[in-house]
């Protein structure tokens, strides 16, 4: 039987290189894609694994494209806080496309091979804002809205055919993004950085800390198995009962 394979997005940093390395670790042979490609490649030689230098922000060069993989993490994403009225369209719009349609693109280039092999796992990194909201991200809150009705539309075609489709919602995650994020709240509340976190963006989790990386890639090394098949169209939080208000 060959070795499974794999395509992580955003798979340079944070949760992406968590869970490149982990699906590693279970003999999955990776392909870190990511705009660097240059850390692409370092991680790549790390794992044994592939690198794929790519701008999913270019959605037109993902139209018509095939991928032969079993695994897609669908994990690139940014994010911009801004009240509504702030909110520029280019933000707004660039969040959609990395956030939407890039996984819609990817998706759809993968599912002929899994169909074709029956089998294939999808896991959309989303978050507790695929379920929940909050002021000042009304394009990150409305991309992983998205991305959860897109996950289980894929979970009702590609059932029957060996395919599951599953999200991962943590909340705040110790990686770049969210430390970019401490700092511009720090600014929006006029607090210091050191607060925020007891002040602003944990203060509705019952355990009060940020997620780390390698928590939410356990989970999708799991949601990636074969001991997952009857695991699909389903949404799991890991956001310390943030969710559970």
């Amino acid at each position: 039987m060959r070795a499974r394979t794999a395509l992580v997005t955003g798979g340079v940093g944070g949760i992406g290189a968590a869970c490149a390395r982990a699906l590693a670790r279970q003999g999955v042979r990776v392909t870190v894609a990511d705009v660097d490609e240059v850390a692409a490649k370092t991680l790549a030689h790390e794992i044994g694994g592939e690198a794929w230098g790519v701008d999913l922000l270019d959605t037109d060069g993902l139209d018509g494209l095939r991928l032969d993989v079993d695994i897609l993490v669908n994990n690139a994403g940014i994010q911009v806080v801004r009240p509504v009225e702030d909110f520029a369209l280019a933000d707004f719009r660039r969040i959609q496309t990395l956030m939407v349609e890039a996984p819609f693109l990817l998706v759809k280039a993968a599912l002929p091979g899994m169909y074709e092999r029956g089998f294939g796992r999808i896991v959309n990194i989303s978050s507790v804002h695929g379920l929940r909201a909050s002021a000042f991200k009304a394009g990150y809150v409305t991309a992983k809205h998205g991305l959860e009705g897109f996950s289980k539309v894929v979970a009702l075609e590609g059932g029957p055919r060996g395919v599951t489709s599953n999200c991962v919602n943590p909340g705040y995650v110790r990686t770049p993004l969210v430390e970019k994020q401490i700092s511009e709240q720090a600014r929006a509340h006029d607090i210091p950085e050191d607060r925020v976190l007891s002040d602003v963006l944990l203060t509705d989790q019952a355990v009060t800390r940020l997620v780390e990386p390698e928590e939410v890639a356990s989970l999708v090394s799991w949601l990636a198995s074969d001991e997952s098949g009857m695991v699909t169209g389903a949404s799991y939080t890991m956001d310390g009962g943030w969710s559970a208000h």
